[in-house]
């Protein structure tokens, strides 16, 4: 006779089960300290986003700086958003052998070295490694995954609306802050705001190193991040094997499908290309990065109200709602740029906002109900789709600006992408929830 297994987990059920060891270790997790390591995780995630949105206000001064195109310049900001993904799934085994606390100061040692080293580049091979391998390499290792890895160690319940609130740090950093750097860049220059940034990310990494834990005192290694075995090549190898089972034909494909069509619509066009865009238009830098910054303060709201709503409502419906909405947005974007802002563009700053990360917390959550115990290192494979969609989109809208003159296809693209990821979701994800895989 074999003892009757608990019931599978669901994003509804953020409570562990009485016979859950997760459970026996909760009374370990005080909220003070929590609260504290969410906070630190927050900030830390913020650096990622932050070097992400730079591209936003760098592409025009490189050029300048340079004489370099559109086209060369996308390179390197493609690499950066490639590794970005691609280091997901390892940085988050990684954290299981080494530790949450070490990755992620060396991950912003490499992220502030990279930064440092693109105010010296002189050939367009030197801003690819420097950018696009160590700054994408380091942002890769502190982004959503770490975050999603970070509540599920963390917290026991309202995990849907943590993951939502370190969710949106990435677009806090890439958008909000924005104003503040445009700001520095147009009084000092592009090498000085990029050092300025540089020494925060510094600064974050000395935080970190004081604040971050890596679970819970007493805590029992019993989270399904934490069967990842601590030997290196058990890692890989698990990392591997996780993504060779996910990828039979089923949902992952559609997780994953739909994901890189987020990543090409916010961090491939919207993030590296909507500065320059607005350029082409005739309104100011400075004016199109406070309008990025709005768009970063209403998508807080929005991935926090998602991560609560994924707590409630089935994730397929969130997600599907979410890309139809978003393909509207973008559709009508080229008609809404202009030298001046009008209240459509206010209208979409807003409504894109809300949109943007929205789809963080219903994809988490698909990912822990299709695949149990293998769901974080599932969504950092996902994630890698998203990074690959982003590294693609920012190349194809920069060829797209240099052969055309124009972003308007682009955005159009992106719209039509939308609709299908959004159609995707509503007819494929309803309902299919697969055991826990790899054992």
């Amino acid at each position: 006779m074999h003892p009757t297994p608990p019931p599978p987990r669901t994003a509804h059920d953020s409570t562990p089960h009485d016979d859950d060891p997760r459970g026996a270790a909760s009374h370990a997790r005080p909220p003070g300290r929590a609260r504290v390591v969410a906070a630190t995780a927050f900030a830390v995630i913020t650096c990622a986003g932050v070097l992400t949105g730079m591209p936003n206000l760098l592409i025009d001064p490189w050029r300048a700086t340079f004489g370099w195109s559109h086209a060369t310049l996308s390179v390197a900001v493609a690499v950066a958003t490639l590794l970005y993904g691609l280091t997901a799934p390892f940085a988050a085994a990684l954290m299981d052998r080494a530790g949450m606390r070490r990755v992620a100061v060396a991950a912003l040692g490499s992220v502030a070295i990279g930064a440092a080293l693109t105010t010296v580049v002189t050939t367009p091979w030197q801003l690819v490694l420097a950018w696009g391998v160590l700054v994408g390499l380091g942002t890769g290792a502190i982004a959503t995954a770490f975050g999603a890895l970070v509540a599920e160690r963390w917290f026991t319940t309202h995990r849907g609306l943590v993951t939502g609130f370190l969710g949106s740090a990435t677009m806090f950093g890439g958008m909000v802050l924005l104003p503040l750097l445009a700001t520095v860049l147009d009084r000092t220059g592009w090498r000085t705001a990029t050092l300025t940034v540089a020494g925060g990310v510094v600064a974050v990494a000395l935080v970190a190193g004081l604040l971050l834990r890596d679970r819970p005192a007493g805590a029992r290694r019993t989270t399904p991040t934490d069967v990842v075995p601590r030997t290196a090549p058990g890692t890989v190898h698990r990392t591997l094997t996780v993504l060779r089972a996910a990828a039979r034909p089923g949902p992952f494909w559609v997780v994953a499908g739909t994901f890189a069509v987020c990543g090409a619509s916010t961090s491939g066009v919207m993030m590296t290309h909507f500065v320059p865009a607005a350029g082409d238009a005739g309104l100011p830098a400075t004016t199109a990065s406070a309008l990025l910054a709005v768009m970063g303060v209403v998508n807080v709201l929005g991935t926090v109200a998602a991560g609560w709503l994924t707590d409630r409502v089935e994730p397929y419906r969130i997600l599907a709602g979410t890309y139809l909405l978003r393909a509207t947005s973008l559709a009508a974007l080229p008609a809404l740029l202009g030298p001046g802002v009008t209240p459509g563009l206010v209208v979409f700053t807003v409504s894109f906002g809300l949109l943007d990360l929205a789809t963080v917390p219903p994809t988490i959550a698909l990912c822990r109900e299709h695949f149990g115990a293998d769901g974080t290192i599932v969504f950092a494979w996902t994630s890698a789709a998203h990074q690959i969609g982003a590294g693609l989109a920012a190349l194809a809208a920069g060829t797209v600006r240099a052969a055309t003159g124009t972003y308007d296809p682009a955005w159009w693209g992106a719209a039509v992408l939308c609709v299908l990821a959004g159609l995707l979701c509503a007819a494929r994800l309803r309902g299919r929830v697969a055991p826990d895989r790899v054992r």
